[in-house]
């Protein structure tokens, strides 16, 4: 007897629907699965198997062929076996067929036969063109995030079995808790002094400008960035759908109510290797640390560690805000667009610039500064120098703004953006710079001065002129831009910032 259950497999961050054909017939005993499986997907009639023997039904004495239809697709995990048992049932006349009509079934099963979450449950359940989808409970908050098929989650087979027959109704799916949009914050205002450095998570956290941070071990650098997530507002609805199926396919961990609702946050460790950071792999493609950061922080600490090829494999999604992964025997795009934070020290022992403290060789230091192509430089809009605080900031200084005071400034300038169009200032294309961002003499003879003297690439140009328009949204400033806040622009990007503990003291200055 021959038995077709709906169930679907993932391929990147993208579901595909799958047909499970189950074919029982007499002969000898054997169970062969067909239809490209990888390994864990053929050790599934083992898992099948002893879970349906755990569920006190017997197995079926005669020959099983298990075909995983359309046949072009790679089969990869255990996530269809709970569909194969389905088939087995069906085929071998233990359930009628009509009542799986219009059901899909996505789970792993334990040898107890109990249901197991597997990876990419949300892209996979957006796929399926069912009535009921049926998931272990573990998944059910994330499944009923696709708004589409009727979410069950048994807790075993056994129970699933009874509810077919009859026997039970559909046990309740687990309720999606709430997220608290308050835990786990880092507040900005346990940061002592770094006046500039705090301006620059500002200007970056606004208009979703690139920073990267420059100093001695001990300044704070790492400190100040695992506080920009914070002042990031919540993700928008797409945004946070794209980065929960992205976490799902790359089997991380996600909240209690399925969704991701705040910025991402990703550190990757410097020995990451180019396939970690922009995703892939030789069989199963899978997100990388770039794609998990979509919508938040992909922070680099110590980037000058970080191996060359890797940090230029961020070029083009740092333009782009997509990945796309070409393999051999598969393709898969992943969605990239994130905020990339770096930080580094000045040379290998990172105490350059201190008077007679430096060890390193004016070679090793050629080294260090070469892990950074011009090209990725050039993609930094910030460029902060972080020195060590002083005495006074630590056991004098007040405390400063808190994360929630700076977010509200955040949020305003981000609603001045999307009334641009954009969701932040850092995507307004060049073509509309003329408009929300005219220059007045003044500033438009600075730029001409930094790209005369080689400071400034024309792209650089048209960057800097971005986080000009950020921090005018930030200081109430309207268009057009003048010469102070095009020259505080230039400054965050080109030079070592070493004074000015009033942080708008440069723009003042140069009026």
């Amino acid at each position: 007897m021959l038995a077709t259950i709906s169930a679907s497999v993932l391929a990147g961050i993208t579901g595909h629907p799958v047909s499970v054909e189950v074919h029982v017939s007499s002969g000898l005993p054997t169970f062969t699965v067909v239809g490209l499986p990888d390994t864990a997907c053929r050790e599934a009639r083992d898992r099948v198997r002893a879970a349906l023997l755990s569920s006190g039904v017997d197995w079926p004495p005669g020959r099983i062929t298990v075909n995983l239809a359309p046949s072009g697709i790679r089969k990869e995990g255990p996530g269809l076996d709970l569909a194969i048992a389905m088939g087995v049932l069906v085929a071998d006349g233990r359930l009628p067929a009509e009542d799986l009509v219009g059901m899909a079934f996505l789970a792993e099963l334990g040898l107890d036969g109990r249901l197991r979450a597997v990876p990419g449950v949300l892209p996979q359940v957006r796929c399926l063109d069912a009535a009921e989808v049926v998931v272990a409970p573990e998944s059910a908050a994330e499944a009923a995030l696709a708004r589409g098929p009727a979410v069950r989650a048994p807790v075993s087979l056994g129970e699933l079995v009874s509810v077919l027959r009859g026997e039970e109704s559909w046990p309740e799916p687990p309720s999606p808790e709430s997220a608290d949009p308050t835990a786990k914050i880092l507040d900005l205002a346990d940061v002592k002094g770094q006046h500039i450095a705090r301006l620059g998570l500002e200007v970056a956290a606004a208009g979703g400008h690139h920073l990267l941070m420059i100093g001695p071990p001990g300044a704070g650098k790492t400190m100040l960035a695992r506080r920009l997530p914070g002042l990031l507002p919540p993700l928008d609805e797409p945004t946070a759908i794209e980065a929960t199926m992205v976490h799902s396919a790359a089997g991380l961990d996600l909240p209690s109510s399925g969704l991701i609702c705040r910025a991402p946050w990703q550190a990757p460790h410097h020995s990451a290797s180019m396939i970690a950071l922009v995703g892939g792999g030789s069989r199963a493609l899978r997100p990388g640390a770039v794609s998990c950061a979509h919508g938040g922080v992909l922070f680099l600490d110590e980037m000058g560690e970080f191996a060359p090829q890797a940090l230029d494999a961020l070029r083009q999604p740092l333009e782009e805000g997509v990945i796309r992964v070409n393999r051999a025997t598969a393709v898969a795009s992943f969605p990239a667009r994130f905020l990339l934070v770096g930080a580094m020290n000045p040379c290998p022992c990172g105490e350059l610039g201190q008077p007679g403290m430096c060890r390193c060789t004016p070679l090793a230091r050629l080294r260090y500064a070469r892990r950074l192509s011009g090209p990725l430089l050039d993609r930094f809009d910030l460029r902060i120098h972080v020195g060590r605080p002083e005495v006074s900031d630590l056991f004098d200084s007040p405390s400063g703004e808190s994360s929630a005071e700076v977010r509200v400034r955040v949020e305003q300038a981000r609603a001045a953006a999307v009334e641009r169009g954009v969701v932040c200032n850092s995507e307004l294309p060049d073509d509309a710079l003329d408009k929300f961002a005219p220059l007045d003499p003044k500033a438009r003879n600075l730029f001409s001065q930094a790209i005369a003297e080689g400071r400034l690439t024309a792209r650089g140009f048209q960057r800097v002129r971005r986080v000009a328009l950020t921090l005018a949204d930030l200081s109430g400033h309207q268009p057009p831009l003048s010469g102070g806040i095009v020259a505080q622009a230039l400054f965050m990007r080109t030079e070592p910032v070493t004074v000015a503990h009033d942080p708008w003291s440069v723009a003042h200055a140069c009026r």
